[in-house]
C-alpha cells in the first residue's frame, strides 16, 4: 500500500485525489457509496503487479476530492467530464474502465458519451440503466418500489444527513458496509439507515483498519457529496434525452454477487438473463454471478474479481 502514489488533479473546475500505481496500459477504477479510491486497494496492487498503471480517484463529492455545494453538480455531464480532464492532464488516450455501484452508473455514462476514450469495461453491481424517455429515474423506482426505497428517502436534503449522522460515523460505515440482506433497503424516517443491525465481529473481507480509513474521510466531508448523486440522478435523465435507445458500444464484462441488493430489484434478473441487458450492450461478452457474494463484491471476493478482471482486459 506504501508504493501507491496520491496526486491531486485540476479537472473539470475542482480538485481530484488520485491514487495510482504501476506502469503499463491504463485502468481507471470508479467507487461507489459510501466508498473511496480506497475500495480498489486490492485491485490496484494486483493489476500493477501485471503490467498495468491503476488509477482510482476519489470521485467528486468523496474523500480527499472536491465537494460542490449544489445537487445539480453530480450529473452524468459533470462526472464524466471530471474523469476525461484527468486522462487529459494525464496524457492518457484510452483507458480500461472498471466500475462499481455508482461507478458503474458512471462507467455507462462514459461510454455513451465519450466512447472513443473507452478500451473495454469491466462493471461490477449495477447493469445498464436504460433510459425510459416518459419516467425519470426517481419516479421510476417509487412506483416499483414506494417512498421508503433508498433511493426515494435520499432525495430530501438533510433527512439523510440527519439519519447517517445519528450514530457515529464508523458505526455507520459498518452498517452500510457489511449489508447482506439481498432485498432492496426500504428505510423508514423513524427508523433510518441508523437503525441496521451493527456487524460484530466484522466480516472476514472487512477490518477496523479499512473501516478506520473510510471513517477518517467521511467524518472529515460528511456524506452530502455522495448523497447529492443521487439527488440528480432525475437532472441526468432530463440532460441524457438525447441518448434515449442508444447502446453500449464498448467491449464488457458484466460481475454480480448472487446476493446483492442490485441483482434482486424488480425486473433487473430478467433484464439481465433475458436478452434485454444484450439488446442494450451488444458487446456483453460474458455476465459472471459469483455465489456467496453481496453488494461490495470487490473487496469482499477480491482475489476472485482481480482475476476476472485481468482475464478480461488483457484480451485487448
Amino acid at each position: 500500500m506504501e508504493k501507491i502514489e496520491h496526486i491531486t488533479i485540476p479537472t473539470n473546475g475542482i480538485n481530484m485525489h488520485v491514487a495510482s500505481i504501476g506502469s503499463g496500459p491504463a485502468v481507471l477504477f470508479l467507487h461507489g457509496f459510501p466508498e473511496l479510491w480506497y475500495s480498489w486497494r486490492h485491485q490496484l496492487l494486483f493489476l500493477a503487479s501485471n503490467g498495468f498503471r491503476a488509477l482510482a480517484p476519489d470521485l467528486r463529492g468523496f474523500g480527499d476530492t472536491d465537494s460542490p455545494p449544489s445537487p445539480s453538480s453530480y450529473t452524468g455531464h459533470h462526472l464524466v467530464g471530471d474523469l476525461i480532464g484527468l486522462l487529459d492532464h494525464l496524457g492518457i488516450d484510452q483507458v480500461f474502465l472498471v466500475g462499481h455501484d455508482w461507478g458503474a452508473i458512471i462507467a455507462w455514462y462514459f461510454c455513451l458519451f465519450r466512447p472513443d476514450r473507452v478500451k473495454a469495461l469491466v462493471n461490477l453491481s449495477v447493469h445498464y440503466l436504460q433510459r425510459h424517455p416518459s419516467i425519470n429515474f426517481v419516479d421510476g423506482f417509487r412506483a416499483l418500489l414506494g417512498d421508503n426505497f433508498y433511493i426515494c428517502q435520499f432525495q430530501e436534503p438533510g433527512f439523510a444527513e440527519a439519519d447517517f449522522g445519528s450514530v457515529d460515523t464508523a458505526t455507520m460505515l459498518k452498517k452500510f458496509l457489511a449489508m447482506r440482506d439481498p432485498e432492496p433497503p426500504m428505510i423508514t424516517k423513524e427508523k433510518g439507515f441508523s437503525a441496521l443491525e451493527t456487524p460484530d465481529p466484522l466480516p472476514a473481507w472487512l477490518t477496523e483498519e479499512d473501516i478506520d480509513y473510510y471513517a477518517s474521510k467521511f467524518t472529515q466531508t460528511g456524506f452530502t457529496g455522495g448523497f447529492n448523486y443521487y439527488r440528480a440522478f432525475n437532472l441526468s435523465w432530463e440532460l441524457t434525452a438525447a441518448w434515449t435507445g442508444a447502446k453500449i458500444k464498448a467491449p464488457v464484462k458484466f460481475i454480480v454477487g448472487e446476493d446483492d441488493l442490485v441483482y434482486h430489484f424488480p425486473g433487473a434478473k430478467e433484464y439481465i438473463h433475458g436478452g434485454g441487458f444484450k439488446k442494450d450492450v451488444p458487446l456483453l461478452e460474458e455476465v459472471v454471478v459469483i455465489k456467496g457474494a453481496a453488494h461490495f463484491i470487490n473487496q469482499e471476493k477480491a482475489d476472485e474479481i482481480n482475476s476476472l478482471i485481468y482475464d478480461f482486459i488483457n484480451k485487448f
